[in-house]
C-alpha cells in the first residue's frame, strides 16, 4: 500500500491498480504550494465532512479524473448539482464494498457545513478494509468512546488521526484514540496548515514514544510503503 501525503487531511492511498484521494485542501495551502493538484490522478474521492479544509479541491479532481465522490447523503448531493456524475452516498454506520475493499463511515465529532454554508450533514470517518490491510481514517474528530467499537469489528494494521489540537484532537488525545481502536502505528494529520494547529514536531513525537507508539509525521509530498 503506497500512501502520498498532501498536506493537511489530504493522502492519496494506491492500492493495487486503484487511487484513493481523502479530504483534498491542496491548492489554498501554503504549505504545498509545490504540489499541482491537476497532476493528481484518483478513482474515489472520500470526503470525511464538508468544511473547506476538506473538499477545497474535491470538485476539480473529481472532473479532471472522473473519479467517484465517497460521503454522507447531504455531501454527495452537494456535489451532483456541480455536475459530478459519479457519486456514492454513505451515512454513519454503512458500509459499501467497492474494487479495492470495504469502506464503512464511523462516527466523528466534529460541525460540518460546505464552503458556501450548506448543511453538510454529520462529520464522519472511515475504516477502509482491503485484501492486505485495514485503516482507519477519523476526519476532523473529538476524542470518543464510540472509537472502542472499531476493534470489535475490524483488525486495524495503523490509524490516520488528527493531532493539532483547537479544532481536533491533540497529540495527548489522539493516543488515547490510539488505544482506543488498538493500534500502535499512528499517521498524524491535520497540524500546521493554519496558526491555530501549529505543533511541535519533536515535542509530539517524544510523548508518542514514551506512550510506546510509532508517530508518523509525513512531509508534503512524501510518498511511503505500509
Amino acid at each position: 500500500m503506497e500512501i502520498t501525503y498532501y498536506g493537511q487531511s489530504c493522502f492519496l492511498f494506491t492500492i493495487g491498480e486503484h487511487r484513493i484521494l481523502f479530504d483534498p485542501f491542496i491548492s489554498p495551502n501554503e504549505l504545498a504550494k509545490a504540489i499541482d493538484v491537476d497532476s493528481i490522478k484518483a478513482d474515489y474521492i472520500l470526503l470525511s465532512h464538508g468544511h473547506q479544509d476538506h473538499v477545497h479541491d474535491a470538485e476539480r479532481i473529481a472532473k479532471n479524473n472522473n473519479a467517484t465522490i465517497v460521503a454522507n447523503f447531504e455531501i454527495v448531493s452537494w456535489y451532483q448539482e456541480k455536475g459530478i456524475e459519479k457519486t456514492h452516498p454513505m451515512n454513519t454506520g454503512g458500509k459499501v464494498t467497492l474494487p479495492f475493499g470495504t469502506v464503512k463511515m464511523v462516527n466523528a465529532v466534529h460541525s460540518s457545513s460546505l464552503p458556501d454554508g450548506t448543511y453538510a450533514g454529520i462529520a464522519g470517518g472511515f475504516v477502509v478494509e482491503t485484501e492486505n490491510q485495514t485503516f482507519y481514517f477519523a476526519g476532523d474528530t473529538a476524542l470518543t468512546y464510540d472509537m472502542k467499537l472499531i476493534p470489535e469489528q475490524f483488525d486495524l494494521d495503523f490509524a490516520l488521526l488528527p493531532i493539532g489540537d483547537n479544532f481536533t484532537m491533540d497529540i495527548h488525545d489522539a493516543l488515547v484514540a490510539a488505544d482506543f481502536v488498538q493500534v500502535d502505528k499512528v499517521i498524524g494529520m491535520h497540524y500546521d496548515t493554519f496558526p491555530y494547529i501549529k505543533i511541535d514536531h519533536e515535542e509530539v513525537k517524544e510523548v508518542a514514544q514514551m506512550a510506546g507508539k510509532e508517530l508518523i509525521l509525513m512531509e508534503i509530498g512524501q510518498t511511503i510503503n505500509l
